[in-house]
């Protein structure tokens, strides 16, 4: 029996680990050819090498947070498999954690380009390819935090959640009525390799541990547990297939219902 997402040409930036690398092996696993970006050549193709992508895997060096490199990997997917049908925009990350008042110019503008403004270029960029074929799917990992605003020394990582959100349904809005849809993904803590290394420092921005930090999390949702990155990977394959043409413009929780909306 096909997969949900035979034939099709994904791209996903980031997905050399955390919950790029599970959604790329989940569509890997549903039929499509999967690009994926990350800064570090050696990870990434040994990423691609793990997951048995084969021919249907592809690599490019990429730091998100540069338009030029961002747009390249675009660019690159397209050219190598022939098309572009999925995009996945799942790089993002914030550091230099602080309250407001402390909050540095660099680390704002970091956050920015490594949520916001990678978001808009990878889009962009995808869209021309899924317009002239009348069928897309663009994926945004977003987070709780693009919903609410009840943790300390992230307000930059908060806002460009939040908007993130409505750039998602922006583009749901202009582009259903050509076969594409946009949705965000907005999963609560996940304890990936990038958590430890950042969740480590916020918490000790926010005055606590690091697995007082963890456990908040946890204690806020309905299953009382984190949720896993395969997790999050299952609703991306939903999304992405046909199956997922009738979903657009919304923010799904991956998050064991600890967001209140």
């Amino acid at each position: 029996m096909a997969g949900k997402c035979e034939a099709r040409v994904a791209a996903v930036t980031g997905g050399s680990r955390g919950i790029g690398r599970a959604i790329a092996e989940a569509l890997l696993a549903e039929g499509a050819s999967v690009a994926i970006c990350g800064r570090s050549e050696e990870k990434g193709k040994a990423a691609l090498d793990e997951m048995g992508a084969g021919d249907r895997g592809h690599f490019v060096a990429c730091d998100v947070r540069q338009q030029e490199e961002v747009e390249g990997f675009i660019d690159a997917a397209a050219a190598h498999f022939g098309s572009l049908d999925i995009l996945v925009n799942n790089a993002g990350g914030s550091d230099g954690f602080a309250r407001v008042h402390e909050l540095t110019d660099r680390a704002w503008q970091n956050a920015l380009a490594w949520n916001l403004n990678s978001t808009f270029w990878a889009t962009r960029r995808a869209l021309p390819h899924m317009l002239r074929d009348g069928w897309g799917r663009i994926i945004t990992i977003s987070s709780i935090e693009g919903k609410q605003a009840n943790k300390s020394a992230i307000s930059h990582y908060i806002t460009n959640k939040h908007a993130i959100n409505g750039f998602v349904k922006a583009v749901a809005c202009e582009y259903g009525p050509d076969g594409i849809t946009s949705n965000a993904i907005c999963p609560g803590a996940i304890e990936t390799d990038t958590m430890r290394d950042a969740g480590a420092v916020a918490a000790v921005a926010a005055g606590i541990s690091y697995e007082e930090f963890l456990a908040r999390y946890a204690q806020e949702s309905m299953i009382k547990r984190l949720n896993t990155a395969d997790e999050v990977a299952a609703m991306a394959v939903l999304l992405a297939s046909d199956a997922g043409a009738g979903i657009t413009g919304a923010l799904l929780n991956v998050d064991g219902g600890s967001a209140p909306w």
